[in-house]
């Protein structure tokens, strides 16, 4: 089973041409897209459609928004019994998505702060379940998720995003860690990396414990490190529609796909792959690849080579 403890918001999808700068109101170049979105929520989907039995555990409110998120998750067959109401309103985002793909994200967290570790019971922490979590709940309650797994023989993944200071001792109870370059870049100098290059980051933050960390770099892929191996995997190449939920598409296949057995290297060619699967569509949930597509696809990106 995969535990998602996470973020759960409706997103507004707005398609514009260009990005509108400070003071400047852009149009939308076709009709708004209302969705269910949030890192946790995106990452439950993915990883179910990648296979994976999966329950999300958050928070959401008492309002039409909450209702919504905890529907959409329910019908696509993720368990929701885990989901608690706050009386903070749901979770939302603003997303505006340029005609080349890139996008601008903003977030009203919402319920989402008020997710508490204390809502997994004790006896889900266990060799047999794998955690997942993000940043976009309160960063104490996530941190002791994550040292509750490892204590127990949990799996645990952590999607550092959005970005923020990671302390050492968190580092600590983590078997992989996956952030994007910015992200990576600002983990560095939080723990005194002194390095721009994502691969020495990545080196040097697996050296402090025993985890994998994965750095995704957009289309040029992924580089990871664990102990004294490191491999880099390419990006699918596709003609990107909407590349918001890439990042989210990768943590939650990577995910099934360690659940299902697979070791973390092969695991992390079949996540790249699905990730760019994902920039087909437009929308985070909407655009999540199937077990089956992620499958036929899997031969058009070479597996991951091991560099050291």
């Amino acid at each position: 089973m995969i535990i998602v403890f996470g973020s759960m918001n409706v997103d507004l999808v707005m398609p514009v041409k260009e990005f509108p700068g400070p003071g400047e109101t852009v149009p939308c170049t076709q009709d708004y897209i209302s969705s269910s979105g949030g890192k946790g929520a995106n990452q439950a989907v993915a990883a179910m459609r990648a296979g994976a039995k999966v329950v999300m555990v958050g928070k959401v409110g008492d309002d039409a928004f909450g209702r919504r998120c905890v529907n959409s998750l329910k019908t696509q067959g993720i368990w929701t019994s885990g989901i608690g109401i706050s009386e903070r309103p749901t979770g939302c985002a603003t997303i505006a998505v340029n005609m080349k793909g890139a996008n601008i994200i903003i977030v009203a967290p919402g319920a989402n702060l008020d997710a508490t570790s204390d809502q997994l019971p004790d006896e889900v922490f266990n060799d047999k379940n794998l955690i997942l979590c993000q940043l976009e709940t309160d960063y104490a309650q996530t941190f002791d998720v994550l040292r509750r797994g490892k204590e127990n023989g949990a799996i645990t993944i952590l999607n550092a995003s959005p970005s923020a200071e990671i302390p050492a001792e968190v580092i600590a109870t983590l078997h992989y860690l996956i952030v994007n370059e910015v992200e990576a870049h600002q983990l560095a100098h939080g723990l005194g990396i002194d390095s721009e290059d994502a691969l020495t980051i990545a080196k040097k933050v697996a050296a402090m414990g025993d985890l994998a960390c994965i750095i995704t770099l957009e289309e040029k892929g992924a580089v990871a490190a664990k102990g004294n191996e490191a491999y880099t995997v390419g990006a699918l190449p596709v003609e990107v529609v909407d590349s918001t939920g890439a990042g989210d598409a990768f943590c939650g296949i990577f995910a099934a796909s360690l659940q299902s057995g697979s070791g973390w290297v092969k695991a992390m060619h079949v996540a790249s792959t699905g990730a760019g699967l994902a920039c087909l569509g437009l929308g985070a949930q909407a655009g999540m690849p199937a077990i089956d597509d992620i499958q036929a696809n899997l031969s058009r990106l070479p597996v991951p080579e091991k560099i050291s």
